[in-house]
């Protein structure tokens, strides 16, 4: 634990509880064509874009699934 991580009595949540079977199993179903990572992209923006549009991702009215943040 970290003496400043307390101090400003932050709270730290996740939404991750998938084991490493899981995460393989994932990954093998990708290769195999089963599940297509890019059905699940909603929205795109550029990194210049990302501190205008982000406040609009926590949002669920926004409809987002996973944000992609284009660098090139």
């Amino acid at each position: 634990s970290h003496p400043e991580f307390h101090k400003r009595e932050a709270t730290l949540m996740s939404s991750r509880n998938a084991t490493r079977a899981d995460f393989e199993h994932v990954v093998a179903s990708m290769k195999r064509g089963l599940v297509k990572p890019t059905t699940y992209i909603t929205h795109r923006v550029s990194f210049e874009q990302v501190a205008g549009e982000f406040a609009s991702w926590l949002n669920p009215a926004t409809g987002v699934i996973k944000a992609m943040v284009e660098l090139a």
